[in-house]
């Protein structure tokens, strides 16, 4: 079925979509590591770059400090990219972590900092070239917008207000509604009454992608992946070849929506 050339809602990820965040990322991971292993958390900036290179494997906020320890143990960095999810598990069960707790630290973290110093962490955060431009555009226009991410939905609010863009907190859909993306695309069909053609999807997690296509219902939701996010060229060849996904440039996406969708 051919998707319509303007969808009715345009469903966005965040991070690595809209917004450019590796630098916070890095920070308040390394912050975190320092709270959890205190007497082993010397000259980690030496790990940054590598960090910024592998941020692709992580799927969920917490994994990024699990990365951080992984690089200090030295593990190799095509292991890493090749086997990320086996080293993870590897290494909470050795550390004896709880997720939960990781998590929670993480967020912790970042609550304090945004509380203590709003304007530093602020700063971290580099919006991609046109993404701003186009998301006024679309706002105007009959696309409804939402948000759909697993970062705190109180921050992409904090982030998107600070550069003047004003979604209703009902139009953000972060980890705070505790279930997987492909669920609250489809909330979004159903809370709309919109065909699954009507829904653009962009994200740069090409396994995300995969997960909605595999659900029945939503196998007519137009997905594209976000070539410039955090995603590695071996992933972006995969999506190129997927008939059911559009590899996404962003100067493409800056352009009409019927530019998304052209061969």
């Amino acid at each position: 079925m051919v998707s319509s050339i303007f969808p009715k809602i345009l469903a966005l990820d965040f991070d690595g979509v809209i917004c450019n965040g590796l630098l916070e990322y890095f920070q308040t991971t390394q912050r975190t590591y320092q709270q959890i292993w205190p007497d082993n958390s010397e000259n980690l900036d030496n790990f940054s770059e590598d960090f910024y290179q592998l941020r692709p494997v992580i799927e969920t906020g917490w994994e990024m400090v699990i990365l951080l320890r992984a690089l200090v143990l030295d593990y190799a960095r095509d292991q890493i990219e090749t086997d990320w999810a086996n080293i993870c598990q590897q290494i909470i069960e050795q550390e004896t972590l709880n997720k939960t707790s990781v998590m929670a630290q993480l967020d912790g973290v970042r609550d304090n900092w945004i509380k203590t110093d709003l304007q530093g962490w602020l700063k971290l955060h580099q919006f991609y070239p046109g993404i701003l431009l186009k998301l006024e555009t679309v706002l105007k226009s009959a696309t409804s917008v939402y948000i759909v991410t697993t970062k705190e939905g109180r921050f992409v609010q904090e982030l998107l207000q600070q550069q003047g863009i004003n979604l209703s907190e009902k139009n953000i859909l972060g980890k705070e509604v505790k279930q997987p993306k492909y669920q609250t695309l489809r909330q979004l069909l159903q809370e709309n009454s919109i065909k699954a053609e009507e829904l653009w999807f962009v994200e740069d997690l090409l396994k995300t992608l995969q997960t909605i296509q595999k659900q029945p219902d939503l196998s007519e939701i137009k997905l594209f992946l976000a070539d410039w996010g955090y995603n590695t060229e071996q992933t972006r060849i995969i999506g190129k070849n997927d008939l059911s996904i559009s590899l996404l440039s962003l100067e493409k996406f800056s352009q009409t929506f019927a530019s998304w969708i052209e061969s």
